[in-house]
Parts: C-alpha cells; structure tokens; sequence
C-alpha cells in the first residue's frame, strides 16, 4: 500500500506523472486557474513503480510505502 503526495505549490500541472502512471492513478485538475496533479485513487490501488515520481522534474510527488 503506497501513499502518493503532491506538493501543489511544486507542481506546475505539466502533467508528465498522469501520463507516467501505468495504473491511470493521476489527474489534472484545476482551482482557484492553477492546475496541478492530484493522485485519485485510493492507497490500494498504487502499484508502487515510482514511475510518477521519477517523472516529476519538479520533485513535487513523493511515493511512501505505508
């Protein structure tokens, strides 16, 4: 089981970890004219590959293993 956190004053709602996802776990959304990812799943459904993290360039995901 993965926690998977978004900074959303790091993101910049590029949208490079929604299409790194294999699970289709990510989303974009919008607030307030800022987007930014946001993980939709529950913690079960996290695979846990990093791939979103990884992808970050922004280093505003992190993934924790619970």
């Amino acid at each position: 089981m993965y926690i998977v956190t978004v900074d959303i004053e790091k993101c910049k709602g590029c949208g490079d970890c929604v299409d790194a996802c294999p699970g289709q776990q990510l989303a974009l959304v919008e607030e307030d004219g800022k987007k930014y990812a946001m993980f939709k799943g529950s913690p079960d459904d996290c695979l846990g590959c990093l791939a979103c993290q990884e992808g970050c360039a922004d280093g505003a995901i992190t993934v924790t293993e619970l």
